[in-house]
């Protein structure tokens, strides 16, 4: 008979413990633990342990595996397919997890609206099937291949995938699903964790790749235990606000796969539109030239885009200056503001710094820091920056210019947007391909950067 106890698990790692702690000994999270039953198989008997192989499994040599390359299925999004690595591996699991109201049932189910020719289980846990009829209609597309269940029991959703057998199940979400194995509330450590090896463990024999989609808990991580991220197959991201229209779907692990690729996306009313080229929309197209505005040439992942950086200083009205940014780090700000004053002279520690990123989008690139440091200097001394001009270096701290990886990339596409002038650092000449398009300026000295920027613009 099954032996059913009492245990306590901390619901930000799964540590299991037998009595209540404050503090989890392995996360060192405070007020995680959870108090849940536990059923276990009575062992029936002692003695000595003997094992014999069961399946079609054998050890095999390594240099007698054959390597063939693994199919891909398309999904319809080309954005989606890239992060992938060229699509969808048959029997693989897929997890996305990101901020509430960020569009991850929007796309999941327009990744079953695209596909008229691949049958598509999309099983909801937290809408009624009549909710999802009006999101459809919205988004557009082919439905005669989409099957809508709203189910929560974990049984019951494989039973009808062995019925209906689909080429896609989507699960929207994990943390909503429960099991009769587990006698606990959805979305303890125990039901997400046995919830998604049944699943791994159907798509894994029947070959059928399964789309997850996961809660995520006030720090930013995949909520459940982080076994759930390490049996996936595919972890991937779904960034930005609420209050803007980008959104930035990023791969954090991929066994397929890089993890260097990400896609973007424009929220509108009819869905999530694919942006192809995100530079010519984060950048405002200005009629006159305004102070306080720098290009960045910016690389995330593999691929380059231009950034406008947008700054405001003004006389501090209170004692204590303000700093604000939006989309970039505010150490990394205050970092910069210290370099200029101390290394090129610039009285900024009675002023408020205002610094935004166009767009909504965040960015950690420190190639971008040339261009707060430019757009921070133009808006303190009321000096537009010259007309196609952006820059891609990274400032240190004794004010040196110091070089970025992939710079053939940023002036590639600098040059392809128009741009006449792109500002890097003398370390970055060695190895640099000739470009007649476009003109490179070399600098080693943030102060011999600003003269030779300010000096061509007063002239």
């Amino acid at each position: 008979m099954a032996k059913i106890h009492k245990a306590y698990f901390c619901q930000s790692c799964g540590y299991e413990s037998a009595k209540w702690l404050g503090r989890c000994p392995s996360c060192n999270e405070w007020n995680t633990f959870v108090e849940e039953l536990v059923t276990k198989d009575k062992d029936s008997g002692g003695g000595q342990l003997s094992f014999l192989p069961q399946g079609n499994a054998k050890p095999l040599p390594i240099d007698s595996i054959s390597i063939a390359p693994e199919p891909r299925m398309g999904l319809g999004s080309n954005e989606v397919d890239r992060i992938l690595g060229g699509g969808l591996v048959p029997g693989s699991m897929v997890l996305i997890g990101g901020e509430p109201g960020i569009g991850k049932s929007t796309l999941a189910l327009q990744l079953a609206l695209k596909n008229p020719l691949m049958k598509t289980l999309y099983v909801s846990g937290e809408e009624s099937a009549q909710q999802i009829k009006l999101r459809a209609d919205r988004l557009g597309g082919s439905g005669k291949e989409c099957y809508i269940l709203s189910e929560t029991l974990l049984e019951n959703i494989l039973a009808h995938a062995q019925e209906l057998k689909p080429n896609l199940i989507i699960i929207d979400s994990i943390q909503t699903l429960a099991s009769k194995r587990i006698e606990s509330s959805p979305g303890s450590v125990s039901q997400i964790r046995d919830c998604a090896a049944m699943l791994l463990k159907y798509a894994k024999e029947t070959g059928t790749p399964v789309f997850v989609i996961g809660h995520i808990t006030k720090d930013g991580v995949i909520a459940g235990p982080k076994v759930l991220e390490h049996i996936v197959d595919v972890v991937m991201q779904f960034e930005g606000d609420n209050q803007h229209i980008y959104r930035i779907l990023r791969s954090t692990k991929n066994r397929f796969g890089s993890t260097s690729e990400l896609g973007i996306f424009e929220m509108t009313g009819a869905g999530l539109r694919e942006v192809s080229n995100p530079s010519e929309i984060l950048i405002t197209h200005h009629h006159e030239l305004l102070s306080g505005v720098a290009i960045a040439a910016s690389v995330d992942g593999v691929r380059p885009f231009l950034i406008e950086i947008q700054s405001l200083v003004s006389t501090a009205v209170y004692g204590t200056p303000q700093r604000s940014t939006t989309g970039f780090d505010i150490r990394r700000l205050n970092m910069l503001l210290a370099v200029l004053e101390k290394r090129a002279g610039f009285r900024l520690a009675s002023k408020d710094v205002f610094l935004n990123i166009a767009g909504g989008i965040k960015v950690s690139d420190p190639a971008i820091d040339l261009a707060v440091a430019v757009a921070t200097l133009s808006s303190n001394l009321d000096l537009p920056i010259p007309a196609g001009c952006c820059f891609a270096a990274e400032v240190g701290l004794s004010g040196e210019v110091r070089p970025v990886a992939r710079v053939d990339q940023r002036i590639s596409e600098a040059e392809k947007l128009g741009f006449k002038k792109i500002f890097v650092s003398t370390y970055n000449q060695k190895g640099l391909k000739a470009s007649g398009g476009i003109e490179v300026v070399f600098s080693g000295k943030i102060e011999e950067m600003l003269h030779k920027l300010f000096k061509q613009n007063n002239s």
